[in-house]
C-alpha cells in the first residue's frame, strides 16, 4: 500500500496562518488612511479591532463543536472561503454602503474565518503521522508571524507602486491566497484525531493548580502582542510624526513581525532544551523595557526601535505558555488548549483596545500596556516560587 505524502496538507495548514495573518493585520496598516477618507476616529478604529477579536473569541468557543459535525475538510474550507468573502468585501462595500458599516462586515467574515483557523489548523497537523510532529507545529506557529511581515512587505510596495489611494484593490489581491488554500484544503489528505482518552471536566480543568495563572498568562501574552502589532503603523505615523508611511511600517510593523517570527522559528527548533521559565522570565523583562523605550523615548527611531525589539521579545509568549502549561499539565488535553485559546484571543482583544480608547495620545495607551509583560513575568515568577523550582 503506498504511503501517504502529507506535505500538501502541512503546506495547506502553513498558509491557513498566513491568511489568518493578511485578515488580522491588513486593516490597521489602512488605520490613518481610512480616517483620512472616510472620517473614521480612533474610537472607531479601536471598534474594529474589538470587533474583530470578540468575533473570533465567540467562533473559538463554538468552533470545535462545529468541526466535529462537518469534518475537519469542510470547516478547513469554510474558514478560507469566508476570509476570501471577507477581504472582498474590504475593498468593496466601503464603497456601496455607509463606509464604516462596510468595514464591520468585512471585519465580521473575516474574523469568523481566523477563528476557525485558530482552532482547526493545530489539530489538523497533530492528527498528521509526521516524524518530527512537535517541530512541525512550532514553525506552524511561527508562520502567522511570517504572514504578519508578509503582508507589510506587500502592502508597501503597493503603495509606492500605486499609491495608499488605491487601497481597495490590495484586498482583492490577497484574497487569491485563501482562494487557492481552499482548493489545496479540498484535495490534501486529511487524517483526524482519535479524541482524548477519558476527557477532563471543565470544572476539575479549573481546579488544577494555577491553572487560573495560566489563562492570566495567555491574556496578557496575547494582549502584550496585539497592542504593538495593530497599532505600530498608526502609532509611527501620528504619534511619532513619522511622515513617510513606508518608514513607519517597514521599520516599525515589518520589523515588529520580523522579530516574532524569527523567535518563534528558533523555538521551534531548541525550545525542549531551553528553561522554559527563564526563557519567558527574561523575555518578559526585556518587552516590559521595549514598551517603555517605544511610548517614553520621544524620539522617533528609538520608539520605531521599541516597537521592532517588541516584536522579538513577544514571539516565545504564546507559544511558550503553551508549552509550560502542556508540561504541567498531560492530562489537560484539548478542552484546556482550548480555554488557553480563548484567554489568549480575550488578550488579543483587550490589549488594542485599551491602546485606543485610553487615551487619544498612543504614547499613553503603549505605557499603561507595559503592564501585560510586567504580568508574564510575575506570573511565571510565582508559579516557580511556590513549586520551590529553579527558575
Amino acid at each position: 500500500m503506498k504511503e501517504k505524502n502529507y506535505s500538501l496538507t502541512v503546506a495547506s495548514c502553513y498558509v491557513g496562518y498566513v491568511v489568518q495573518a493578511i485578515v488580522n493585520n491588513l486593516s490597521p496598516l489602512l488605520f490613518v488612511q481610512f480616517g483620512a477618507e472616510f472620517g473614521i476616529n480612533a474610537w472607531k478604529l479601536s471598534l474594529i479591532v474589538i470587533i474583530n477579536f470578540g468575533v473570533q473569541i465567540f467562533v473559538d468557543s463554538q468552533s470545535a463543536a462545529i468541526a466535529l459535525k462537518l469534518g475537519y475538510r469542510r470547516s478547513a474550507v469554510a474558514a478560507q472561503s469566508l476570509c476570501v468573502v471577507g477581504l472582498l468585501s474590504l475593498g468593496v462595500l466601503p464603497y456601496l454602503i455607509e463606509p464604516f458599516v462596510g468595514l464591520m462586515i468585512s471585519t465580521v467574515l473575516t474574523a469568523a474565518g481566523s477563528g476557525f483557523i485558530e482552532v482547526i489548523l493545530s489539530p489538523l497537523i497533530e492528527a498528521l503521522p509526521l516524524k518530527n510532529k512537535s517541530g512541525a507545529m512550532c514553525v506552524l506557529h511561527s508562520f502567522y508571524s511570517w504572514g504578519h511581515l508578509i503582508v507589510i512587505l506587500a502592502a508597501t510596495l503597493f503603495f509606492n507602486l500605486f499609491s495608499v489611494a488605491n487601497w481597495r484593490f490590495l484586498p482583492l489581491i490577497m484574497a487569491i491566497v485563501p482562494l487557492v488554500n481552499t482548493v489545496m484544503f479540498s484535495v490534501c489528505p486529511i487524517e483526524t484525531l482519535s479524541g482524548d482518552i477519558d476527557p477532563m471536566k471543565y470544572r476539575n480543568i479549573f481546579k488544577m493548580r494555577f491553572f487560573l495563572v495560566f489563562i492570566v498568562l495567555m491574556l496578557a501574552a496575547g494582549a502584550a502582542e496585539q497592542a504593538m502589532a495593530q497599532w505600530a503603523s498608526y502609532f509611527a505615523q501620528i504619534s511619532i510624526g513619522i511622515a513617510d508611511k513606508t518608514v513607519g511600517d517597514m521599520f516599525g510593523g515589518a520589523l515588529f513581525a520580523l522579530g516574532m517570527a524569527v523567535s518563534r522559528l528558533a523555538f521551534g527548533f531548541v525550545g525542549n532544551r531551553m528553561n522554559l521559565k527563564l526563557a519567558i522570565i527574561l523575555s518578559g523583562s526585556a518587552l516590559f523595557g521595549a514598551y517603555l523605550l517605544a511610548a517614553l523615548s520621544g524620539i522617533p527611531w528609538l520608539s520605531l526601535a521599541g516597537i521592532a525589539l517588541g516584536g522579538v521579545f513577544v514571539g516565545i509568549m504564546w507559544p511558550g505558555v503553551y508549552a509550560l502549561a502542556g508540561a504541567e499539565y498531560p492530562k489537560g488535553g484539548t478542552k484546556m488548549f482550548g480555554m488557553l485559546a480563548l484567554a489568549g484571543d480575550v488578550g488579543c482583544m483587550s490589549g488594542p483596545a485599551l491602546v485606543g480608547l485610553i487615551s487619544a495620545d498612543l504614547h499613553i495607551g503603549l505605557l499603561v500596556s507595559s503592564v501585560f509583560p510586567l504580568l508574564i513575568v510575575m506570573g511565571t515568577l510565582l508559579m516557580s516560587v511556590s513549586t520551590n523550582k529553579k527558575i
